[in-house]
């Protein structure tokens, strides 16, 4: 039987916020959404369902970039000056372990969920987070990353990397890619192989992170490059292409539509609007980029540029928690002067279609699949958006549709 919610707010997020609006769902689907003024389609019975405070229910969130195997890090690699020294503490504590511990990832996912977190885009070394992924209710675009400089064969170890996901139980609400970790990371021959490999997935890459970056692939000096020595990843044929981030990867033939650009803290406008002409996204992550020492990422000017825009946590070890309205109220006070509304649709709609899943998730459109969060509100609030992206603790959001279904293969085998 067809539910009807009625609600202070709804927020389709396609279009303006209704104030005593209503959401007609049925099948697991939107079958419609309105205002006070707008007929409930005609049906045999309908459940109504109201509720005994003020909310505002929006399609849940998309958490963009995340790594939910690093879960176990959480509060053991402290802030840094800059993301290098951030990177060695981290590299340091990791091999401390035996691996990526399990309960800590399940807790992660509990915790993104509590907070309203519909969708994620989970950046895996080691596939670690697949099976507390695959039993939870979250959906997913889990890409295996890539690094390495020396590979002798790079489209043999894409092709394991993708023999490795193919081997993994499929579900329909998880999607699997194989991507490069970062220009300073990953050497050409492996970054044109993984391109020739993506068929139609997104690519997520860690782009113009630090200023440290801009250094290596400018002049090929810096800390980057000592790192990578220490580490015996450096190959002594590599050369510096003299050029920033996006220039680079766009000789390399990755600046496309499928384009995520993780972070972008670095970039100037003229590398934006080359993204933005390319329909890419650029994923930023505030208060991680803050933890790291990567820098305050020119959120206005993400906007100004008219590239897509939407938002991750990254990871608990170099966040306090993977609550997504959080990252909004550090976005806000970044770019007062960004409506509340193109903030949300970064939380939403435009981050669940730069991990493929536009049409499925993050707006309340009939046909979509019916996730649903309801988030308590002050009564007469007269700005609703502008309330939502001024942070919103886990316990004012509730689940009203999660629009299960069953575990199955896409007709494409999971890949976009």
């Amino acid at each position: 039987m067809p539910s009807l919610h009625r609600a202070a707010w709804v927020l389709p997020i396609v279009g303006p916020p209704l104030r005593d609006g209503w959401v007609l769902v049925g099948g697991g689907r939107v079958l419609a959404c309105g205002g006070p003024r707008d007929p409930v389609p005609p049906a045999d019975r309908i459940e109504d369902v109201r509720y005994d405070e003020p909310l505002a229910i929006l399609p849940g969130l998309v958490n963009a970039h995340t790594h939910l195997e690093l879960s176990w890090m959480r509060g053991r690699v402290p802030p840094a000056s800059s993301m290098p020294v951030w990177v060695s503490r981290l590299l340091a504590e990791r091999r401390t372990a035996g691996g990526d511990p399990r309960e800590p990832i399940a807790g992660a996912i509990h915790e993104m969920r509590a907070s309203g977190t519909s969708l994620a885009g989970d950046v895996t070394n080691t596939l670690a987070a697949w099976e507390a992924i695959a039993g939870s209710d979250l959906s997913a675009a889990v890409f295996l990353e890539l690094l390495g400089f020396t590979a002798a064969d790079p489209s043999a170890l894409v092709e394991d990397a993708r023999e490795r996901l193919e081997d993994l139980m499929p579900l329909e609400r998880i999607r699997t890619a194989v991507v490069p970790h970062a220009p300073y990371s990953v050497s050409p021959d492996l970054m044109r192989a993984i391109a020739r490999a993506a068929d139609a997935a997104p690519i997520s890459v860690h782009l113009g992170e630090s200023a440290e970056e801009m250094e290596f692939l400018r002049a090929g000096t810096g800390v980057w490059r000592t790192l990578l020595e220490d580490l015996g990843a450096w190959s002594a044929g590599w050369e510096a292409p003299g050029c920033g981030p996006v220039e680079y990867l766009d000789r390399l033939g990755l600046v496309t539509e499928r384009l995520v650009a993780v972070h972008a803290v670095q970039l100037d406008d003229g590398e934006l609007a080359r993204l933005a002409d390319a329909g890419a996204t650029v994923v930023t992550c505030p208060r991680s980029n803050r933890w790291v020492g990567a820098g305050t990422p020119p959120v206005e000017r993400f906007y100004a540029s008219g590239v897509r825009v939407a938002v991750g946590t990254d990871s608990l070890a170099s966040v306090e928690d993977l609550n997504l309205f959080a990252e909004l109220a550090a976005l806000r006070r970044l770019a007062p002067a960004v409506p509340g509304a193109r903030l949300l649709r970064s939380a939403t709609l435009d981050g669940a279609a730069a991990l493929g899943f536009g049409g499925e998730l993050g707006s309340i459109e009939a046909g979509k699949r019916a996730e649903l969060i309801g988030v308590r509100v002050p009564p007469g609030i007269a700005d609703v958006e502008e309330y939502l992206v001024s942070g919103v603790p886990a316990g004012a959001v509730r689940w009203l549709e999660q629009g299960r279904q069953k575990a199955g293969l896409m007709e494409d085998g999971r890949r976009w």
